[in-house]
Formats: structure tokens, C-alpha cells, sequence
């Protein structure tokens, strides 16, 4: 069994700063990719963020330079640290790993950012 648990997502001004966590446990190995996705309501899923074990890293232009994925290995741990959140920035952010052969999910976190 493999969990993906995501936390510290939340509510919080435009121009403000959130810092999301991600972890994976359980019977998983060789993670390759992990990264964030998010969906706003009436959207689709789109990618954020991305990061591979070799420590590349792939970004949605609309949070370049504004947003920062990183990783611990050794934890199976991948954070993305969110700065000058927009209000267009608001949806549910999911965790996003990819072992051997198989996409794992979190649950989602909400992350809601007012004007």
C-alpha cells in the first residue's frame, strides 16, 4: 500500500506566501518524478511543478518565479514553497509521484488566495 499525503495548503492574501508538503510512504520505490498539480473549479488538472530524483526541475510559466518545488529523496518528501500568490493561484493542489511504473495521487489541498 502507498500513501501520498499532502499538507499546508490554506487561506491566504494575494501577495502572500504558502509552503506545501507532500509525503510518500508505504510500499514504494525508485520514485522517479514527484511533483504538484492543481484544479480550479470548472478547470482541468494542470501541472505546477515537477521535479525528478536527479534533481531537474519543470515549471507552468504562470508560477515561474514565484513558485519552488524541492525535494528530499532520502524522505520521499517534495515541498513547493508558493510566494506572491495571485487570486488565480486558488484551486486544490495534489501531490504527484511517479514510481517504476505507477502514478500515485494525494488527496488535495486547498489553497484559496483572496484579492
Amino acid at each position: 500500500q502507498v500513501q501520498v499525503v499532502e499538507s499546508g495548503g490554506g487561506l491566504v492574501q494575494a501577495g502572500g506566501s504558502l509552503r506545501l508538503s507532500c509525503v510518500a510512504s508505504g510500499n514504494i520505490f525508485r520514485i522517479t518524478v514527484m511533483g504538484w498539480y492543481r484544479q480550479a473549479p470548472g478547470k482541468q488538472r494542470e501541472m505546477v511543478a515537477t521535479t525528478t530524483s536527479g534533481g531537474s526541475t519543470n515549471y507552468a510559466d504562470s508560477v515561474k518565479g514565484r513558485f519552488t518545488i524541492s525535494r528530499d529523496n532520502a524522505k520521499n518528501t517534495v515541498y513547493l514553497q508558493m510566494n506572491s500568490l495571485k487570486p488565480e493561484d486558488t484551486a486544490v493542489y495534489y501531490c504527484y509521484t511517479f514510481a517504476t511504473v505507477t502514478d500515485y495521487w494525494g488527496q488535495g489541498t486547498q489553497v484559496t488566495v483572496s484579492s
